[in-house]
């Protein structure tokens, strides 16, 4: 197994662990909102270095 491998499945790990502490706490909406606020903001600068400052 490669460590690049070894992090994704960490990664996915931790993040399933997320969820189930955001339901266990009821702040699943707020997990919703953080983790959609992320990928817009990864999106966007994703475009932004793509085509250079």
């Amino acid at each position: 197994m490669t460590i690049g491998k070894i992090r994704s499945l960490l990664y996915w790990t931790a993040k399933i662990l997320g969820d189930i502490s955001a339901v266990q706490r009821g702040k699943v909406k707020e997990r919703l909102a953080r983790r959609l606020a992320g990928k817009i903001t990864g999106r966007l600068l994703g475009r932004v270095f793509k085509r250079g400052l």
